[in-house]
């Protein structure tokens, strides 16, 4: 059909000017869809007769499963087949809790195939979270693992409810569906821009929001992120991410099947580095992403011992520090390149292969998307908060929050798309990220940027972590308080905070150094990112308001600048 023509060009571009970025950039165009399913008219073409792994886990204990694209055409056939059979149709709401087992792939195929809307979520939901998607997601249907049926106790009797790996009373068994037929027929056309999937974020600052992608936003969209990663047909691709998140979908899901590359699970209940890093070198990873969080950990193993054949390694999530890239660099020879997107979008900006690297830089604009940095006024300028051109809207860009109009209205007012997130582009057009909208901060009226403190701090051995937020003060209105999350081996001591002191003073310019510190476990949402919000909140709880006049109330293990006069 024409639209899967025009999807394979717009693929193919991509993939023949893989290292060639200005050309990428400057030529590539967003195919112009009408009808289109990207798991029947993309998917099944590219997978039929395809022996080719498409799917390949890796368990902890040592056994692996590997599925054929051709065999996971068939299975989703199969899946879709006996869910219509159930009772579900075209827009129904599923809420899939699944973890990295081959059914989450087959229903993600299996659902888009029949129309129906996917909320991903993770495992580790309890009863209000549950409660809040199955509401306001308006949920039909659940399928999940028997061992979690008890979590949805007082809404089964309102749901059609599918258990995998065992029996759960009044729950369906999935395993069922390996009887129904092997071939699919669609009720319909489905057309580019119906619901596919509703991700709930993890809600740093607020209620979670409800974002929507469509059958082009999101398995079209990632054509960007499939650039970024520098994926090519074949390759054996791995990304650090667990279900239920948009970057599982990211970069296990559609970035690598865009490109025909076999998606890699090393499935394991708890991550551990050194395994991991065993299992990327004895299967012969050539592709990996993982969030900064995982490369931290990586890189205090001795990386040369493993003898891995990376040719691309990408970081995405939050801001990678310098310190990390460069380790990796030592190791490996390889460099790693960082992305920026979001839960509304597909990967936006990065560095994809063949771009010259700067450091701390998350790269330039990827094709298909135009990037403009917004001052507090809405003009565009070289500091401001990363915001999309409409006038060329990107394929990848949700068309809202589906159920907050008003929202939606104010994030895409005035011909921009708002990310909340503010950077700075140099002559090159290389984009930096300063931090969150409403993570940096003013002291003395300088204005702060949290992530480079956290950066220069993440640089010293004794810091796992850090996240730098406002501390009241009744002198600056507020001064930069690092809390630190210590690397094995260290104490939370006095000797510790001086050295970290130093360490600062030695990299930071005066006005903008971390003036206090504490010890502490960094508050994390579900999906592990810091809750800076909780940390702030914290900080005036303690000093008693925003402009304190008795500041000096301490946390046990905390210390101040003042401390130590005798640094230089």
């Amino acid at each position: 059909m024409r639209e899967t023509d025009a999807f394979l060009a717009a693929r193919d571009f991509l993939l023949k000017h893989r290292e060639a970025p200005e050309t990428a950039y400057r030529d590539f165009r967003w195919p112009a869809l009408g009808d289109f399913n990207w798991a029947l008219d993309y998917f099944d073409r590219h997978a039929e007769g395809n022996d080719q792994a498409g799917l390949w886990i890796v368990e902890e204990t040592g056994p692996e499963t590997k599925l054929s694209f051709d065999l996971l055409r068939r299975r989703s056939n199969q899946v879709a087949n006996h869910l219509r059979k159930l009772g579900l149709r075209r827009g129904e709401r599923i809420l899939l809790m699944l973890g990295n087992v081959v059914p989450l792939w087959e229903t993600m195929l299996a659902a888009m195939k029949l129309g129906a809307v996917l909320i991903p979520s993770t495992t580790l939901l309890g009863r209000d979270d549950l409660a809040d998607r199955i509401s306001r997601g308006r949920v039909g249907t659940v399928i999940a693992p028997a061992a979690e049926a008890g979590k949805f106790a007082e809404f089964a009797s309102s749901l059609r409810c599918i258990a995998l790996g065992g029996e759960a009373p009044g729950w369906l068994a999935y395993e069922e569906a390996y009887g129904a037929s092997e071939s699919f027929v669609a009720e319909g056309p489905t057309a580019a821009d119906d619901p596919l999937l509703l991700y709930f974020t993890s809600g740093t600052t607020a209620k979670a929001k409800l974002v929507l992608h469509t059958h082009q936003s999101y398995p079209v969209g990632h054509l960007s992120t499939m650039h970024w990663l520098g994926l090519r047909p074949g390759d054996i691709h791995l990304n650090i991410s667990s279900p239920g998140w948009a970057k599982h979908a990211w970069s296990c899901f559609f970035a690598p099947w865009n490109a025909g590359a076999t998606v890699f699970i090393h499935a394991a209940k708890r991550f551990n580095a050194k395994d991991t890093l065993r299992a990327i070198a004895r299967h012969g990873v050539t592709t990996l992403c993982a969030p900064p969080t995982v490369w931290r950990l990586f890189v205090q193993e001795d990386l040369k011992s493993y003898p891995i054949r990376l040719t691309a390694a990408a970081s995405a999530g939050e801001p990678l520090n310098p310190e990390v890239i460069e380790t990796v660099r030592e190791a490996w020879n390889l460099e790693i390149r960082d992305g920026y997107g979001q839960t509304e979008t597909t990967a936006q900006i990065g560095n994809p292969p063949g771009l010259r690297l700067k450091p701390g830089s998350m790269g330039r604009a990827l094709p298909g998307y135009r990037v403009a940095l917004l001052d507090p006024d809405g003009q565009e300028a070289q500091e401001g908060e990363i915001a999309l051109d409409l006038r060329q809207r990107p394929i990848g860009l949700t068309p809202g929050y589906e159920d907050d109009p008003k929202r939606s209205r104010e994030i895409m007012a005035g011909n921009y798309y708002r990310t909340g997130d503010v950077a700075a582009r140099d002559a090159d057009g290389y984009i930096t990220f300063i931090g969150r909208a409403d993570d940096v901060f003013k002291a003395a009226d300088y204005r702060i940027s949290p992530f480079e403190l956290e950066s220069v701090l993440i640089e010293h051995a004794a810091v796992a972590e850090a996240a730098v937020v406002p501390s009241p003060d009744p002198i600056r209105l507020a001064v930069p308080k690092a809390y630190v999350t210590l690397a094995p081996g260290w104490e939370p001591s006095r000797e510790t905070a001086r050295a970290i002191f130093g360490h600062v003073r030695e990299h930071i310019s005066p006005f903008k150094r971390v003036r206090r510190l504490e010890f502490a476990e960094l508050p994390k949402t579900i999906s592990g990112k810091i809750r800076r919000v909780d940390l702030r909140r914290r900080e005036i709880e303690r000093r008693g308001g925003p402009t304190p006049q008795a500041p000096d109330t301490r946390a046990p293990n905390e210390y101040w600048a003042e401390d130590f006069p005798d640094l230089p």
